[in-house]
């Protein structure tokens, strides 16, 4: 028998090719029969179950299976957006069944009078049930198939590999990969570790997670692969801690000197809080001890990181040092290069700001001062790390809204310099302590959790349609008074597949509502030009617009104190971080703020919690615990975390902080006792960590 390896090409897995090899890895990065296997499944339903088409809800499964009769097909649109419309019918209701592709293929296939078994996703458009590229199978076939535990997995694809490779297709190339590989499965961990955390062996795994026989297996599968990759991870991170600790390689920050003292006397805009004078205390500490500082620091909007990070670039200007704060938007590094000057002015400080958009000879300018020592702080954009822009000593390096970056894009800071800056990554996504000691294993954790004095708390309700009026009528009168609003909407146009407002037709409505001519309204959004999004941002801040009409891209790097009310439409759309940051665009002046989140009638228990929590408080971590408990174990999203330097393709630290809790126990336990897992019996568990080791020159996990 001809045994297949998991370093195989894919093409040569039986029903896939060249072709199909080519998008496969262009699409979702499979390229191997082992990338196959390990491209789990994020979702499973029950193929048993059969809905009567009035059962359905827009708050029920993400995927139905329903047993109807075909009453009539139709064409709409035309070119492009031409689509092919089935309607079908059971006893209870109707739907209609959409496809935008492979239109003739489907066509051949219905026949109107006949009864079918259809799979697919639900949607309502306003409030007729629709299906868009659904499968289709007859009662017969549906019948002659082989009885099964039901569940079946549905597989992270893309739009494009949806149209080549649909579900059935996927899990026949998966059985296919699964029969060369399945007899060469090699089990890392040491059969005592996994009788101790109670592991299935792992070639049950692999083929629970992908062939569920139970319930119960398929949970079982999922924590064993989690578990592996979670450990690999966290082996990987401990390690990283130890060999960082062991190196006395930073700058030493030996004193306080006149700038900082100064500032600190003279020119501090108000009293520090306690959470950032315990910061301050934990940068000054690290940046004295002759350790290379990597530090997270998480703070709640309006929470006074800005200030905090400015002070630690005092301190190394006041050591002989450069610093830079790198920003995600070039608004952002605006932004922020007007408050540090304003808030340096008078200290022989130097500051200066480099984005894409800084013109030729000025640019020239900024990189001569910044090689001769002669600026002091830069701040900018991704343009920071572009290989001209070379520093004389940089000492200290920020990064803001961390997130946002890639990790080989904040690793090229690093290189400024013969040694490596103290490095602070600052973020306002809030992170449970317990969660952020874990996940950012390797670096150190500060948390400013008050906010400064005089800042009032944000006053928050719900709303549905019915109280649009009594909306319109508050915006008018806040407006009235001075102040300004921000309208966020989830979709730019309206959808046939989602029931969500959308930026266009609320612009135009809001156009009609605010007719009189001392209201301007300006518009927002990711598709717009960067000059014009430039503009429109430029008016609002002046005061020159009242209403700001926009989607998500305004959650970070627009500071506009007179803004006093965000209006979040259709927010059950939106996730918790994402609306509290939404809502942190108000209340950064003196005035009472006001976030109103507007939601349609029916709404999901966890879309319930999740606004009424928003209502409550306005404390991040609370919200960051609760979202957590909301989720709980979580779909398994099968994406590359966002901003981590490891592939992860199960686990989610997010939700799966139990695992990573446990494993990194485990994984401080095993290298206490065996530092290199040099021991025959750890030589699997080395593997595992070699997994999770970037390929980089740079060691990336000493970055974030």
């Amino acid at each position: 028998m001809i045994m297949g390896n998991f370093s195989d090409d894919i093409k040569f897995v039986s029903g896939v090719g060249d072709a199909r090899a080519k998008l496969l890895e262009k699409e979702i990065g499979v390229r191997t029969v082992g990338d196959m296997l390990n491209h789990f499944p994020f979702r499973y339903v029950d193929r048993k179950r059969v809905y009567s088409i009035a059962e359905i809800t827009d708050c029920g499964p993400a995927y139905v299976q329903i047993r109807a009769r075909v009453t009539g097909v139709a064409y709409a649109g035309e070119g492009r957006k031409r689509r092919f419309m089935v309607f079908v019918q059971d006893s209870s209701g109707s739907a209609v069944l959409v496809w935008f592709r492979g239109i003739k293929w489907v066509e051949k296939r219905i026949e109107v009078g006949r009864e079918y078994v259809v799979f697919g996703r639900p949607a309502f458009f306003r409030t007729e049930l629709r299906m868009s590229h659904p499968e289709l199978e007859t009662v017969e076939q549906l019948l002659s198939r082989k009885e099964e535990s039901g569940l079946q997995g549905i597989y992270p694809t893309t739009e494009k590999l949806s149209g080549a490779v649909g579900a059935k297709v996927m899990y026949r190339i998966i059985c296919n990969a699964w029969a060369l590989v399945k007899d060469q499965i090699v089990d890392l961990v040491p059969e005592a570790m996994r009788r101790q955390y109670g592991l299935m062996p792992l070639r049950e795994a692999y083929y629970n997670i992908h062939f569920p026989q139970s319930s119960e297996a398929l949970r079982q599968a999922q924590y064993r692969l989690k578990f592996d990759e979670l450990l690999g991870l966290q082996l990987n991170i401990q390690a990283r801690r130890t060999e960082r600790m062991s190196k006395s390689d930073g700058f030493v920050f030996g004193w306080v000197g006149d700038i900082f003292t100064t500032f600190y006397k003279e020119k501090l805009p108000f009293e520090l809080t306690g959470a950032q004078k315990r910061v301050l205390r934990e940068i000054r500490r690290d940046t004295a001890t002759g350790l290379q500082m990597n530090r997270l620091l998480q703070g709640d909007v309006g929470s006074g990181k800005t200030l905090v990070a400015l002070m630690s670039m005092l301190l190394a200007v006041d050591n002989g040092f450069q610093a830079c704060m790198m920003a995600p938007t070039e608004l952002l590094a605006r932004q922020h290069f007007a408050t540090i000057a304003r808030m340096v002015e008078g200290l022989d400080v130097r500051v200066a700001v480099l984005t894409g958009a800084t013109r030729s000879r000025e640019r020239r300018e900024i990189l001569e001062g910044i090689a001769r020592g002669q600026i002091d702080l830069l701040i900018g954009t991704h343009s920071l790390i572009e290989d001209r822009v070379q520093f004389l000593n940089l000492g200290f390096v920020v990064i803001d809204e961390q997130h946002r970056f890639g990790v080989e894009q904040r690793s090229r800071l690093w290189t400024k310099n013969h040694r490596p800056p103290h490095v602070l990554v600052m973020t306002a996504t809030p992170i449970p302590r317990t969660l952020a000691m874990t996940l950012y294993g390797d670096l150190d954790v500060s948390i400013i959790d008050e906010l400064p004095p005089g800042r009032k708390p944000i006053k928050t309700v719900l709303y549905n349609d019915s109280a649009r009026l009594r909306l319109f009528g508050f915006m008018k009168e806040q407006i009235a008074r001075g102040r300004q609003v921000y309208v966020v909407y989830p979709l730019i146009k309206e959808s046939e597949t989602m029931d969500f407002k959308d930026l266009t037709d609320g612009y135009e409505s809001i156009s009609r509502d605010f007719p009189l001519p001392q209201y301007v309204t300006t518009i927002c959004h990711g598709q717009m030009k960067p000059a014009d999004k430039e503009e429109s941002m430029r008016q609002f801040k002046e005061g020159l617009a009242h209403i700001m009409v926009a989607t998500s891209v305004i959650e970070v790097g627009v500071d506009v104190p007179n803004a006093t009310v965000m209006v979040i439409e259709s927010a059950e759309r939106f996730g918790l971080s994402q609306l509290h940051q939404l809502r942190g665009r108000v209340g950064r002046g003196g005035e009472q703020s006001y976030c109103i989140l507007m939601s349609g009638y029916k709404l999901s228990r966890e879309s319930r919690a999740r606004l009424d929590a928003m209502c409550e408080t306005n404390d991040g971590f609370r919200l960051a615990e609760l979202d957590l408990k909301l989720r709980g174990s979580g779909d398994v999203n099968g994406t590359q975390q966002s901003g981590m330097a490891f592939d992860l393709k199960i686990a989610n630290p997010t939700a799966d902080v139990q695992i990573l809790t446990l494993t990194r126990e485990a994984a401080i336990g095993l290298l206490e006792a065996d530092p290199d897992l040099s021991q025959p019996e750890h030589h699997g568990l080395a593997e595992l960590r070699d997994r999770h080791t970037t390929r980089e020159e740079i060691d990336f996990s000493r970055i974030s």
